[in-house]
């Protein structure tokens, strides 16, 4: 007696297209959440090495009398003998003291996502190669050309991503819409960190009624301060 063999039936064109549409969808709807994961994961990494650049704050602080300007610079050459300089006006230059002064030992707490970064490649021997372009994140505010220290109202932001910029971060205090997804990350003299609102139509950070770098009454600044953002050099 012979037995027939059942022969399996494949998907049909129209049943392999209504797969496809299916599939798609679903990539369609997950797709936003996994971008927005992602945005949160970069805020993150930028919370936690703001922290850690804050505590070399104080370190530093408590060796030279202030945060990093171009006066500790000269400190620091003469205390460490660094081949290092810190001629600039980038945040690179003043963050690369606390490098010097063998404080900071590793270039990584100074990264934060932007479009002008890239991972800091750990190599800080040399003038070209410590902090080098694209290695910082964040921009670091000071009182004109002079640092401020922890004598200074607690609450000041002294160090702020991600900035606005493709190529050129912004040093007017605008804040990139898209990286950490309308937020800016601010380490404050206490060393806190918070993730501030970015306001869409002047791409400014909110604190309060005012915005980061406002000054006069009702401000972190008060009056006879200069608040001045030093941004990064890009890669």
């Amino acid at each position: 007696m012979k037995q027939k063999l059942k022969i399996g039936r494949g998907f049909t064109l129209v049943e392999l297209l209504v797969v496809i549409v299916i599939i798609a969808a679903l990539a369609g709807l997950t797709a936003p959440m996994v971008i927005r994961q992602r945005k949160k994961a970069d805020q993150t990494e930028a919370v936690n090495n703001a922290k850690q650049i804050g505590l070399a704050m104080f370190e530093f602080e408590n060796a030279y009398g202030t945060f990093p300007d171009t006066a500790t610079g000269t400190q620091v050459t003469a205390n460490t003998g660094s081949t290092l300089t810190f001629a600039g006006g980038a945040s690179n230059d003043f963050f690369r003291q606390l490098i010097a002064a063998e404080i900071s030992q590793s270039e990584a707490m100074f990264y934060a996502k932007t479009n002008y970064t890239k991972k800091p490649d750990n190599v800080y021997n040399t003038q070209t190669t410590a902090l080098g372009a694209g290695e910082v994140g964040f921009g670091y505010i000071m009182n004109g050309a002079n640092a401020f220290s922890t004598a200074g109202n607690p609450s000041r932001p002294i160090v702020a991503a991600a900035l606005a910029g493709t190529t050129t971060p912004a040093t007017d205090g605008t804040f990139d819409l898209d990286i950490y997804d309308a937020k800016a990350v601010v380490l404050r003299v206490d060393n806190s960190v918070q993730s501030l609102n970015v306001l869409k139509s002047t791409k400014k950070a909110q604190m309060g009624t005012k915005t980061l770098l406002d000054t006069g009454v009702d401000t972190v600044w008060g009056d006879g301060v200069t608040p001045t953002m030093m941004a990064p050099t890009p890669k």
